[in-house]
């Protein structure tokens, strides 16, 4: 088999399972670091979105009504949130963790250039990073896609165990 790739993508439709995915996937990894985002539901619905770290720091990284400048359809994306403890996380990653987990680098995550800065850091630094990216053609994500150095896996329901199997192989 050839030469394995640095850094592992993940991509696909919402709801395919991508964060559920990197958490399993973070679950195994023996020195990872970064986040992932989760849903904050509200009497059944949607009213925004978390950063959780794997070290278990936690903060807002959009919700419904929040006044931003910063907005992604209804949801106003709270910047200082992203910035202090998602980025925060990313530059802890790459100078202490072997595998730097971002879940996600998509619109809300691209309002902060400090963000997208990391992102770049992390991408060029010697560690691997496993990311979900969504499938949307934006010229940054574009950059990261083309990459020669990343492998990108597309996420559907029938495939999930399998990409789970092959993104496992490619860690270890």
């Amino acid at each position: 088999m050839g030469k394995k790739k640095k850094h592992i993508l993940i991509t696909g439709k919402p709801g395919t399972g991508k964060t559920t995915l990197i958490k399993r996937l973070a679950s195994i990894l023996p020195r990872a670091g970064g986040f992932y985002t989760e849903e904050i539901r509200h009497q059944g619905q949607r009213s925004g979105f978390k950063i959780v770290t794997l070290s278990g720091k936690e903060g807002i990284l959009a919700q419904k009504g929040w006044n931003s400048p910063f907005r992604i359809g209804s949801y106003g994306v709270k910047l200082e949130d992203l910035e202090k403890i998602g980025v925060g996380e990313i530059e802890k990653a790459i100078v202490s963790s072997e595998v730097i987990v971002i879940d996600e680098i998509g619109k809300m995550e691209l309002c902060s250039n400090k963000f997208q800065e990391v992102v770049i850091k992390a991408f060029e630094s010697d560690k691997r990073v496993l990311a979900v990216i969504p499938v949307s053609p934006i010229p940054f994500l574009e950059k990261i896609k083309n990459r020669s150095d990343v492998v990108i896996f597309p996420l559907s329901y029938s495939n999930r165990e399998n990409v789970y199997q092959e993104i496992r192989k490619e860690l270890f």
